[in-house]
């Protein structure tokens, strides 16, 4: 019974308490000095980002005083320049008026000069379109005209039908290529080419004449009819 008493005295207590005190103490500073570190990072960090934030907005504001300066600058030079008349000193009634009669006979001249050279310029263009344009040659109308001329049999002279073909001469009718062109039974056609001015020669007239070579001519067709 006395040596189970004397086994369950703590002798140690006091080191190991201040032992236990000690560490916990330790353990606790080093908790605060981590916490401490992560912080202190954090907030340079953020510092850093608004001193960059701050730097941005200075340098905007700069910008923003060199332009408004630039601006008022421009706008006092544009200013219109008022004149200050001295009171005490206004002008006569007569002196005023000469100038508005000065200013008026100035302008009234410009304006009387300005119109008799436009004026001039006005005739003389028109004189020279109406140069040119008498100068420029009239288009004539004419036409191509193929005739189909038919004889009244195999037994016809061709050669002196179209001699008396070309013997119909008028202003403005020109012949041209011919050649015979066979039909049927050893008949023959003549088909005559002529150039014709529409104003000085008529298709029906040329047409009359030919059909009036009643010896040789049978009918008259126009084979083509083509303006130039």
């Amino acid at each position: 019974m006395a040596t189970q008493d004397v086994d369950s005295i703590w002798l140690n207590r006091k080191i190991y308490e201040d032992a236990e005190i000690t560490y916990y103490e330790n353990l606790a500073k080093s908790n605060i000095e981590t916490i401490d570190t992560g912080a202190i990072k954090f907030f340079e960090k953020k510092l850093v980002e608004f001193e960059k934030s701050l730097n941005a907005i200075i340098k905007q504001l700069n910008s923003i005083d060199v332009r408004v300066a630039s601006l008022e600058k421009t706008s006092n030079q544009s200013k219109p320049v008022h004149q200050i008349s001295i009171a005490g000193a206004p002008k006569t009634s007569e002196a005023k008026k000469d100038e508005d009669d000065d200013d008026v006979d100035l302008f009234g001249s410009d304006s009387e000069e300005e119109s008799e050279a436009a004026s001039k310029l006005k005739e003389e263009r028109l004189k020279a379109y109406e140069a040119k344009k008498s100068k420029k040659p009239t288009l004539i109308a004419k036409s191509n005209v193929i005739l189909d001329i038919k004889p009244w049999d195999d037994e016809t002279d061709m050669k002196l039908m179209e001699e008396n073909v070309r013997k119909i001469v008028a202003d403005g009718l020109l012949w041209g290529a011919s050649k015979l062109v066979p039909l049927a039974y050893g008949i023959h056609k003549l088909q005559i080419s002529c150039v014709v001015e529409d104003d000085k020669v008529s298709i029906d007239w040329l047409t009359e004449k030919l059909e009036e070579i009643e010896d040789y001519v049978q009918s008259v067709d126009i084979a083509a009819f083509n303006k130039i």
